[in-house]
């Protein structure tokens, strides 16, 4: 494996991999101007990782694809020599940030790599954000397909934004109602006080 695809799976830059090789920290050799890390290194890698995999859904009704997911992520893991030590699987929208279970993935610092299906397993909005968050911890999340996900999943994460957008929208209705209730019965008060007080200046 070439010294840049190694650093990559470290979650650090090629500079700090070359300083690494040339400390012997890392064993490999030089081809020309290529450095390949030798199989064994990159093995102990793989072992040190806790790697946890991360399957979701939308709603209830696909719990079957809920368990299907995560075999075959468990079944690449596999393949890419990862030992997996934690399987999760969640059942909620994409644009929930609110989920419990993927919530206790990221602040899991023990797990250092986070593998999904696809982007929007994660997140429908701002992967990058989470993904350059976990590389500043020394973390990663994997990516397995990067095509688009399903269409009927789309569709079930979209409802959830248009759910939440009218619900801020006539709570922040009944709460300007309110507001105008409150100011109605303030002015009210100040009306019946100032009649009140002209009163007694009469008497």
């Amino acid at each position: 494996m070439k010294l840049s695809d190694y650093a990559k799976i470290k979650g650090v830059r090629y500079e700090t991999a070359w300083r690494w090789f040339h400390a012997g920290q890392i064993k490999g050799r030089r081809f020309g101007r290529t450095i390949i890390v030798e199989d064994e290194e990159i093995q102990e890698q793989k072992i040190l990782q806790k790697v946890a995999v991360y399957a979701r859904v939308s709603s209830a009704e696909n719990t079957s694809n809920l368990d299907s997911q995560a075999e075959r992520l468990v079944a690449y893991c596999a393949a890419k020599g990862y030992q997996v030590t934690k399987v999760v699987k969640e059942v909620g929208s994409g644009v929930n940030d609110s989920r419990p279970k993927f919530l206790g993935l990221l602040s899991d610092q023990s797990i250092t790599l986070i593998v999904v299906e696809h982007k929007d397993r994660g997140t429908r909005f701002g992967f990058r954000y989470i993904e350059t968050l976990l590389k500043g911890q020394g973390r990663d999340i994997e990516v397995v397909n990067q095509a688009d996900n399903e269409t009927e999943d789309l569709l079930a994460d979209l409802v959830s934004i248009i759910s939440s957008f009218c619900a801020r929208l006539y709570g922040q209705r009944r709460a300007k109602r309110k507001t105008e209730k409150i100011v109605a019965a303030l002015e009210k008060g100040e009306e019946d006080a100032t009649g009140r007080e002209a009163r007694d200046q009469e008497n």
